[in-house]
């Protein structure tokens, strides 16, 4: 499988905005784009304009990465948001949100989506007491999250990442018994409830051409 190698501050110098791969570390003094913000490359280079197609192109691969998806994965999300009543942008996200990596994430128990891929895909959960290592499953109003008993509530990162989540809200589509470490998904969220620095209507847009 495809796989990115580089430097993950990069990707965030290229959008321009903060898409928050490295976890806390994006919140702090020490975030990359804090110190530089022009785009990777040579410096000085003469920027253009960009045309229609590029800035939405530029949307595709902010939501892409953000999401942690490759292109193949991305197109078959797209097509069945087409397919479901209602706006096909806001369809796409909740999709995306409904992945088990993002919801780990979301509920703290992962400082990053990629981190919370990494946990997912070794087993350290269980979902509707079942163990799974699918970090592309989409889970549903009412399924739970739990971290396994035993080694894997002791691990490092997951400690980690709850401490950070404390200084930040719960989405409210999801709720959290810190006790327990266990999550609930309540409901599915709503495109207020998302907050990711995208303009979806134009991958939409690009799609649609």
């Amino acid at each position: 499988m495809a796989r990115y190698r580089d430097s993950d501050c990069k990707l965030c110098r290229r959008e321009g905005v903060k898409l928050f791969l490295k976890g806390d570390r994006c919140f702090g003094s020490k975030c990359a784009l804090e110190k530089r913000t022009d785009p990777p490359g040579a410096p000085g280079q003469r920027r253009v304009k960009p045309t229609d197609y590029a800035l939405q192109l530029r949307e595709k691969q902010k939501m892409k990465r953000i999401y942690g998806v490759l292109e193949s994965q991305f197109r078959k999300y797209f097509y069945m948001a087409e397919r479901q009543k209602g706006i096909t942008g806001e369809n796409l996200l909740r999709l995306l949100e409904q992945r088990l990596d993002n919801v780990v994430h979301r509920l703290g128990f992962a400082s990053s989506r990629a981190e919370a891929r990494q946990l997912v895909r070794h087993g350290h959960f269980l979902v509707n007491g079942r163990r799974v290592n699918i970090p592309s499953l989409l889970l549903e109003v009412g399924d739970t999250v739990q971290a396994r008993e035993g080694s894997s509530r002791e691990l490092l990162p997951i400690k980690a990442a709850l401490e950070g989540a404390k200084k930040r809200a719960l989405p409210p589509w999801l709720e959290m018994d810190i006790a327990n470490l266990k999550g609930m998904v309540r409901a599915l969220p709503t495109r207020d409830e998302i907050a990711i620095p995208v303009q979806e209507q134009m991958v939409v847009s690009l799609y649609s051409k």
